[in-house]
This record gives C-alpha cells, structure tokens and sequence, in this order.
C-alpha cells in the first residue's frame, strides 16, 4: 500500500481494509500549533485529502508493508506527515477501539483478528 499527499482518507481506509480486514487505519485531526501535541479528535471528513489533514509539508510517500510492525506504521506518519493514526483490530462484526499491539508485524496482527 502506498500512500501520498493526493489520497483521500477514505480511499486510504478502504484499501487498509481491503489488505488487512482483521484492522482498521483511523486518522486524527492535525495539531492546532505546530510542535502541539496529537489531537484526539479523528478526521470526520473522510472526502478530505492527506494534503488537507497533514500538518508537516514536504512531499512524501508511505509504504505499508505486512512485515512492518504497527509502532513503525504509526511513525512513518507521524514523521512523514505530521499525522496521528491509530490501528484497531476488528472484533466480531464491530471494531474494537482497543489500539492493537504495537510491536507485532500488521501480518501477524491481521491474521489474529480475521480468523
């Protein structure tokens, strides 16, 4: 999964989904400041663009491999972007917002919570 400035939040959410249907990829609003701490309010918007949530400004794109482990996930867009993001697993026909654990690969995680 690739992710860049021109990507809808849905659109990323969607294909996260698609990948790994054990998870989901939820957003949250960029800091009011920059240097602030995360918002806990999540990107209600899903029409809007990376670009329009991003609170850092350099062009960038993420790569979301299986092998990579959650916290990793969770920082490349942090530092990439300027975005928080949290991985949730899926519990039965609802998502659980209990955050999965962070060191596990999202493979792992994924298989986990899709059986």
């Amino acid at each position: 999964m690739v992710i860049n400035n021109n990507r809808k939040i849905f659109a990323l959410q969607k294909e996260f989904s698609e990948l790994f249907p054990g998870l989901k990829i939820i957003f949250f609003a960029k800091p009011s400041k920059p240097g602030a701490p995360p918002s806990i309010k999540l990107v209600k918007q899903g029409s809007k663009t990376l670009q329009e949530c991003r609170a850092i400004h350099h062009e960038g794109i993420i790569e979301i491999l299986p092998t990579m482990d959650i916290s990793e996930i969770m920082e490349n867009f942090r530092d990439q972007f300027g975005l928080s993001v949290e991985i949730i697993q899926k519990s039965g026909e609802d998502f659980d917002e209990r955050a999965v654990i962070e060191k596990l690969t999202i493979r792992e995680i994924n298989d986990l919570y899709s059986l």
